[in-house]
């Protein structure tokens, strides 16, 4: 079985002699809903790059980190915490990953999904390239390698070459000889953004919301195409797009920012895209009541990533806000748990009904999405069986008929409970008294920073802004 995609958490500290490795695990903590199967830590040393990652949530996997390391003042580290997207777990799999590249040590932790990875892998692999992982982040390693000697042994012109061949979603975060280099792909459909350190160091992270946590101010977004290279020791970053000769950056450039991002994946304190994750929310929730009012006694959310539109749903209707959950937060996101058999079985020992919050009630339920469906039908059971009368439920994006490739888990039509079915007929399979969906409209009405056009809704209406692999190369 071979993989090819990881949307997971992604920061790096520079400048910052002997606090980086601590900041970059604190940062990584507050990453932690991007990723709970490994984490993983490269720094640079007086003795070059060394390595440390483990499978486990970010607190297990650097319970053990290297006790030398903090005697040796280490001033630029990355981290990395891991959901594959596809394929099997394991060590090997986990980022970031360290190698020797013809004298010069070179490692890499990605954010998304390469789709053309699956041609560039069969590629290197006739040329004799031997794969250890099933990462498309070792992929782009052998690329750099391949073009190393012709571009007279410079990492970073062996990175952009390698860059302009691959298509799809990705960040990158790498250490090199000179520095810590970022990486955002050409249509930016992950998030990725650059704060200032004190002292002058700076950081870079998925999400801003690691900033607070590692004492970093935000600075700016990382621009699709840009490669921003941040010197060891500090110092003024040096910034171009690797998508042009010149290094200039083409401000026409159609963009393709994964709106999901803001609906269900990014922590609500975060910035991404330019916008408040948590006021997007707010605004789709009251987008969402003036679409599709409901007469109900209480809204309440599914938590946490629910909880925001719920509250915007409730305030614009003027219905009492409620909570009919309680939840265990010692379990984890089960959207991003890649076992369906495990999700399903992780629904009620997450969330639990409060049957004093929902007896002889009738509730609506604001749910930030629905993707395969299993969740929400157990969820809605369970609300019922707690005393609820009445169970409507209300969704802050539009229905998913389509598969992502670009680095969340959905990439099977025939696994969505939306597939090829109406809204009525989704709400009998979930046991629903009514549900409704944000319109796709409706939903990019509620984000400001870009213009509605530069978000990917490919997971909503089919259409690509980068062509999907082939089925047959669609890891099973």
């Amino acid at each position: 079985m071979r993989e090819f995609g990881e949307s997971c958490g992604l920061i790096g500290v520079t400048g910052m002699p002997g606090e980086a490795v601590g900041l970059v695990a604190e940062g990584l903590h507050s990453m932690q809903h991007r990723g709970q199967e490994s984490a993983g830590m490269l720094v640079n040393t007086s003795q070059g790059l060394d390595l440390y990652k483990k499978e486990g949530l970010v607190s297990e996997a650097l319970a053990d980190l290297p006790s030398w390391w903090r005697k040796e003042g280490i001033e630029t580290a990355i981290g990395h915490t891991r959901y594959g997207t596809y394929g099997g777990k394991g060590v090997l799999n986990a980022q970031p990953i360290l190698v020797d590249m013809a004298g010069r040590a070179v490692g890499i932790a990605h954010n998304g999904t390469i789709c053309n990875a699956p041609a560039i892998k069969a590629e290197l692999q006739r040329e004799g390239v031997i794969f250890q992982s099933r990462t498309d982040s070792e992929m782009v390693l052998h690329l750099m390698a391949r073009h190393l000697a012709s571009t007279g042994y410079e990492v970073e012109r062996a990175l952009e070459l390698s860059l302009r061949k691959l298509e799809g979603a990705f960040c990158f975060l790498l250490l090199g000889p000179d520095g810590m280099i970022a990486v955002r792909d050409p249509l930016g459909f992950r998030p990725l953004s650059l704060g200032a350190m004190p002292d002058g160091g700076w950081a870079v992270a998925s999400e801003t919301i690691s900033f607070p946590a590692c004492g970093a101010e935000y600075v700016r977004e990382v621009l699709p195409g840009e490669m921003l290279v941040l010197p060891y020791g500090g110092g003024e970053p040096r910034s171009h797009c690797f998508c042009t000769e010149d290094g200039s950056f083409d401000q026409s450039r159609p963009l393709s920012q994964c709106i999901f991002e803001h609906v269900y994946f990014a922590r609500p304190g975060s910035y991404v895209f330019g916008d408040s994750v948590y006021e997007v929310r707010l605004a789709m929730g009251a987008q969402l009541a003036r679409e599709a009012p409901v007469d109900c006694d209480m809204v309440m959310p599914v938590p946490d990533s629910g909880t925001f539109a719920a509250l915007g749903f409730s305030r614009q209707l003027g219905i009492t806000f409620g909570m009919g959950f309680t939840r265990n937060h010692y379990v984890g996101r089960t959207f991003i748990d890649p076992a369906s058999a495990r999700r399903a079985a992780m629904v009620m020992r997450k969330l639990q009904p409060i049957p004093e919050a929902l007896r002889d009630k009738s509730v609506c339920v604001v749910e930030d999405s629905i993707v395969r469906g299993t969740t929400s039908t157990a969820r809605i059971r369970a609300l019922r069986e707690a005393g609820a009368r009445e169970v409507h439920m209300r969704v802050s994006c539009p229905p998913h008929r389509f598969g992502c490739y670009f680095g969340i888990d959905f990439p099977e039509r025939t696994t969505l409970v939306a597939y090829d079915r109406t809204e009525e007929e989704i709400s009998g399979i979930l046991g629903l008294d009514s549900l409704a969906y944000l319109s796709r409209e409706g939903m990019l009405s509620c984000v400001t920073a870009h213009s509605p056009d530069d978000y990917c809704t490919a997971c909503f209406e089919g259409c690509y802004p980068v062509q999907p692999p082939r089925p047959d190369e669609i890891p099973r």
